[in-house]
Order: C-alpha cells, then sequence, then structure tokens
C-alpha cells in the first residue's frame, strides 16, 4: 500500500513539475497537459481531473505570472481584461460540464487538442 502511495506522490509531482516547465515556458500546462496525465497516470475521472488541475493551476499561473512581471512580459490591465470576463466563461464551462457525459467531454477535449496540433503544426 505504501509503495502505491509513493508511486502516485512520484506521478503527481511528476505532473506538477511537467505543467510548470510547460507554464514557464509555453504559457500552457494547466488543462492541456494536467488534465490527461491525471486520467492517464491516476486514473482519475475527467471530472476530478479538470477540478484538480484547475487547483493546481490557481497556484501555477501566480508564481508564473509573479516571474514573467519579473522579466517584464506581463500587461496588468490586458490581462484584467481577459481574467475577468473569464469567471464568467468557468461558471457557464463548470455548469455545463455537470450536465454532459465524461465520454462526452473526454471527446470534446481530444478534439480541441487535435485542432490546436493542426493549427500550430500549419504554422511551420
Amino acid at each position: 500500500m505504501a509503495r502505491m502511495a509513493g508511486r502516485r506522490t512520484l506521478r503527481l509531482a511528476a505532473i506538477g513539475t511537467l505543467a510548470g516547465l510547460f507554464s514557464g515556458l509555453f504559457g500552457v500546462g494547466g488543462g492541456v497537459l494536467i488534465v490527461p496525465l491525471l486520467v492517464l497516470w491516476c486514473g482519475f475521472g475527467e471530472r476530478l481531473a479538470a477540478g484538480t488541475s484547475l487547483a493546481a493551476i490557481v497556484i501555477i499561473a501566480a508564481v508564473a505570472a509573479l516571474v514573467h512581471g519579473v522579466y517584464g512580459n506581463v500587461h496588468l490591465r490586458e490581462g484584467l481584461l481577459v481574467g475577468v470576463p473569464a469567471v464568467a466563461g468557468v461558471l457557464i464551462g463548470t455548469e455545463l460540464q455537470q450536465r454532459i457525459s465524461a465520454r462526452a467531454i473526454s471527446l470534446l477535449f481530444a478534439a480541441l487538442l487535435g485542432a490546436v496540433a493542426v493549427s500550430l503544426l500549419a504554422g511551420f
């Protein structure tokens, strides 16, 4: 039992490290990285993975924004203009997530990631 808990702790630490690396490097890492890894590596359901990811993002985003601010890479006004209305989106999205099947959420998320990948590759 302790061995399983240790393995789970290492997996969670690896997920956090990767998410932090991707957040600092690309400005992403939360939902794009944490959610799939929590589902695949730790056996979380999609809803639990999404909620857990959002909790982690609070810490990741705060530290990343602070460090980027030190480098002069933050426009606070624009960040607020994006962030404040996003709260409404979070409320709507969370309500929708509770009404959609877990399978549909997975398929929609996979489609989103696929579309982003195609878009990024098309730019090369």
